[in-house]
């Protein structure tokens, strides 16, 4: 039983900006500021270098591979290596499983924001619910995403605009600089930045629903390039208009900093944004549990070392690998009650970063074996820069763990 192709460019711009927003702009973005203050924007620029290289990869690599697998075939494809694709695909899942606990960590807090609901009810209620949603089919999924994310992308728009004085105020903010210095500055930039770079982890998930896209390797690279500008674009806005901020500290230990940036000033109505934000958070941990799922289903299958039987069974009615996805939200629910949000964040950055050097060096093999027609045909040196940057990311996040840092 095959996974069903229901999907287009449309419904596929979507499901990518959906689940890339959702995952950071609302969850991540107060511990971003916590780390880089004033120089977020900053900090979520060097991430988006990081990961633009990369997401050029995926683009040209994905419709050359289109396999719900994703960089598991990748990596088998260009180094003949079962175990070596078995280890990336256990990582990614790791990476995905770790998201999904993160993005449900920040959906509690932002419900706390405005109605007091036990931790573990909460938690646990969502972790049934993205279940739910995910066992159910791609096609209602991506209707669902669809919907979530036109009313997360109008709440960003309000955002910006209660917050408009400080987006046109952070470059003098910036030079004023409240004494830090240069050694700090750079420290600070760089803390941000491994944390914002979990923001843009989501154009991985989009390339793993290739077998559930119409006409996959022409609507697949151009979904990924608009989903890039789309949520680029956002990210570098809202973290231009928080840190034009003066109450930056208490930005970042709110449970619901967008909420509370763009409220406790204007007189703007919290509750209306904080349940907005809700749906847009729900939207990005749905992406991370059907990723995993479709990770699991493909080593399941494909009887790769680790995998179980079970693992790679799609059932007949939903079309979907209802088992797999069990098995995911169990190990979401079990994270999400028991690890706090910014280890959270830090470990999957890291793990995806592993994760993202095998697929750039994947291409570039296979870029040197041959160029197939019908696919995008990248420059080689985007993947040797994006595995350049990958491997950046992951030195400077070493030493930051050496000093002491996030």
């Amino acid at each position: 039983m095959t996974l069903e192709r229901s999907m287009g460019l449309g419904s596929l711009v979507f499901y990518g900006t959906g689940t890339i927003l959702g995952a950071g702009i609302s969850v991540v973005i107060g511990e971003v500021i916590g780390e880089a203050g004033a120089l977020a924007p900053i900090a979520y620029g060097l991430a988006g270098l990081v990961a633009v290289f990369t997401a050029l990869s995926f683009a040209e690599i994905a419709a050359r591979i289109p396999t719900a697998g994703g960089p598991i075939d990748y990596v088998e494809e260009a180094f003949g290596s079962p175990a070596l694709s078995a280890l990336v695909g256990w990582l990614l899942i790791v990476a995905n499983i770790v998201s999904g606990a993160t993005i449900t960590t920040g959906f509690v807090s932002y419900l706390n924001s405005f109605l007091d609901v036990p931790f573990w009810l909460a938690t646990s209620g969502l972790v049934a619910l993205l279940g739910a949603i995910s066992i159910a089919g791609m096609k209602q999924s991506a209707w669902f995403m669809s919907i979530t994310t036109i009313v997360g992308m109008i709440t960003l728009l309000i955002v910006l605009y209660l917050l408009r004085d400080s987006l046109l105020g952070w470059p003098q903010r910036l030079v004023e600089g409240e004494g830090i210095g240069l050694a700090s500055a750079v420290g600070a930039i760089f803390a941000g930045a491994f944390l914002a770079i979990y923001s843009f982890i989501g154009f991985g998930d989009v390339a793993q629903t290739a077998e559930d896209v119409k006409d996959v390797k022409s609507t697949l690279p151009r979904a990924m390039w608009i989903v890039l500008a789309l949520v680029f674009a956002f990210y570098l806005a809202v973290s231009v208009a928080l840190g034009g901020r003066s109450d930056l500290d208490a930005i970042a230990s709110a449970d619901a900093p967008l909420v509370y940036a763009a409220t406790s000033e204007s007189g703007f109505p919290a509750l209306p944004l904080a349940i907005a934000s809700l749906f847009v958070i729900v939207n990005g941990a749905v992406t991370q549990v059907i990723a995993a799922s479709r990770l699991m289903l493909d080593l399941g299958r494909d009887g790769r070392p680790g995998a179980m039987a079970w693992m790679g069974k799609v059932n007949k009615r939903t079309r979907t690998p209802i088992q797999a996805t069990l098995a995911c939200v169990a190990l979401v629910l079990a994270l999400a009650l028991l690890v706090p949000l910014g280890q959270l964040a830090s470990g999957t950055s890291l793990a995806i970063l592993a994760v993202f050097i095998a697929v750039n060096a994947a291409l570039f093999r296979l870029k040197r074996r041959d160029q197939p027609g019908g696919v995008p045909d990248m420059p080689k040196f985007v993947p040797v820069a994006g595995a350049v940057f990958c491997l950046a990311a992951v030195a400077g996040q070493i030493v930051l763990w050496g000093l002491g840092g996030v």
